[in-house]
């Protein structure tokens, strides 16, 4: 039985009971992303015919945390242990001499639509998108393997453009192209949950290998296979990989497409990748996320636990939020244990100072539930004075993910310290409490609920 990848990650959802399988033909066009959405790309569905053919695809996969938590064998409460061990513990990968993914090699005529249900998800997208893809790109100084979500324009036959948002990488690849040096690439569909999660660590801030950081994730060494045309690993269970050059002196116009909060981003000219050869599984399922999901929950994730270690170092951190519906990049929330009149305000200073794309953070009590947006709106309103308690720092750095920043190409960073005061008249702050309540069980009372 396999037990990394894409077909591992389904028996355990069907064993779960957590996957959709859409047995109706569907487009790849509108159609597709429209089912993914009604489910708020929360729900895993598995596509087994899209655009007439036999073609098969899944989204949805990695939309929802709690999901991700059953498939690591993690929680809550133990996840930021988890996310720092690994990397501050990585562990080596293992190479194999084959695998799956090298059932079937193309080289030559690569049309990437004619093998692959590549979808167009919004009505004024440029065109047709891979949004699930891992790009792998091997620091050859450093012999470190760094892996990253990036989305790709299909240009069309083996072209695709792609925009690249890591200043390491972008830099890495301005260099080779002053030398007049294509950068070898790989892009990777068909992965498991620690394969998406491991991509998520920053290579600019850790520039540790993220395969091992995967392999510590996991628990046993990421199994490794020879790419066909590039000097690249890739995992040996994946559904798909495609190899090839992001090309020096080349540029493709990009976008718009629709974004991170649901506007469009801009047209801009972006590097383009030829792909020379593809690696695919019999029988392959083509990975999708729907734009801007999965990705994003993943990406919030490892955000949490760089919140948690910067505010642990002010305050005592119990735990931390970066919400879903500020894109989970742009808002936080943490509860503490209030030590000292002073620690909501620092908390507030140190939480927004952690990363220039957050923009706003509450702090509230550790007897708030973090993750119930009632429970935050109930502790602002009840234990915060605008006056005294709402923190405005004027025109900061933002992110252009959100559109308000581009009026001015500044942010406004605002912080609300939602904390109870430790001295005066705390009886006020008292919630109510019914002795026994957590021990009620409803189906003693009802049982056909």
């Amino acid at each position: 039985m396999e037990t990394q990848m894409l077909r591992a990650t389904l028996e355990k959802l069907k064993a779960s009971k957590d996957m959709l399988i859409c047995q109706q033909n569907v487009s790849s066009e509108y159609e597709l992303g429209a089912i993914l959405k009604h489910f708020n790309n929360k729900t895993p569905i598995l596509f087994n015919s899209v655009d007439g053919a036999k073609k098969r695809a899944i989204g949805g996969l990695y939309g929802d945390r709690n999901i991700i938590y059953n498939l690591m064998g993690i929680d809550k409460e133990t996840r930021i242990d988890k996310f720092i061990s690994a990397l501050v513990n990585p562990r080596d990968y293992k190479i194999v001499n084959d695998g799956p993914v090298r059932e079937n090699i193309v080289k030559h005529n690569i049309d990437l639509k004619r093998f692959f249900p590549i979808p167009k998800f919004n009505e004024k997208d440029s065109a047709r998108y891979i949004t699930a893809g891992v790009l792998v790109v091997k620091d050859k100084e450093k012999n470190n393997y760094y892996t990253s979500i990036r989305r790709f324009q299909y240009l069309g036959g083996n072209k695709l453009s792609v925009l690249i948002a890591s200043k390491k990488l972008m830099n890495d690849f301005l260099k080779m192209e002053k030398q007049n040096e294509s950068m070898e690439v790989a892009i990777v569909l068909g992965y498991d949950a620690e394969f998406l999660l491991s991509s998520q660590y920053s290579t600019d801030l850790y520039g540790v290998d993220k395969y091992r950081i995967d392999s510590a994730l996991r628990g046993e060494p990421l199994e490794l296979v020879k790419c066909e045309t590039v000097d690249l690993l890739v995992p040996a269970y994946c559904e798909i990989v495609l190899e090839g050059k992001i090309i020096s002196g080349k540029r493709e116009p990009e976008g718009p497409f629709g974004e991170l909060m649901g506007y469009y981003g801009i047209e801009k000219p972006q590097p383009v990748i030829e792909i020379n050869s593809i690696m695919y599984r019999n029988d392959p399922i083509f990975q999708i996320a729907f734009p801007c999901r999965e990705e994003h929950v993943s990406n919030g994730l490892i955000r949490e636990i760089e919140l948690y270690t910067n505010l642990n170092k002010i305050v005592d951190v119990s735990d931390v939020y970066v919400t879903e519906g500020g894109g989970y990049r742009f808002n936080a929330v943490a509860s503490i244990k209030k030590h000292n009149d002073g620690d909501g305000k620092s908390a507030i200073i140190s939480g927004l100072g952690y990363n220039s794309e957050l923009k706003q953070i509450v702090i509230v009590d550790d007897d708030v539930n973090i993750y119930d947006p009632q429970e935050i709106e109930w502790a602002i309103t009840t234990r915060a004075q605008a006056s005294n308690d709402f923190v405005i720092i004027k025109s900061a750095l933002g992110s252009a993910l959100e559109p308000s920043h581009t009026i001015s190409g500044t942010s406004d960073k605002v912080g609300i310290d939602a904390t109870k005061p430790i001295t005066g008249d705390i009886e006020r702050f008292e919630r109510t409490k019914i002795p026994g309540y957590d021990k009620i069980d409803i189906n003693k009372y009802f049982p056909t609920i």
